[in-house]
């Protein structure tokens, strides 16, 4: 499984424990396996790594990880990446 997100990109994610309630970011780096420095091991069970920055007035560093299901985890809990497809198709 590879990301759907690209640098730059802006999208919104929820924690599955705060249901309904949103933030936005943006995409900074997408990092794989091996230039987070882990070994091939690591692939069984990781896609890529996401860094990004909130955008809010105060910006947070956040890293998501995409697991090789599909989910994907901020800080060791699960979230729902939101992405506008019109912007993606519009940035290809």
């Amino acid at each position: 499984m590879e990301s759907c997100l690209k640098i730059g990109q802006q999208f919104e994610f929820a924690m599955h424990a705060d249901k309904g309630f949103r933030q936005q970011a943006v995409v900074t780096q997408v990092l794989s396996n091996r230039e987070e420095g882990l070994g091939p091991e690591a692939d069984y069970y990781i896609a890529d790594w996401i860094e990004a920055r909130t955008l809010s007035e105060q910006p947070k560093a956040l890293v998501f990880v995409l697991a090789n299901d599909g989910t994907v985890y901020l800080d060791g809990q699960p979230v729902d990446i939101i992405v506008d497809r019109a912007a993606v198709a519009g940035s290809a």
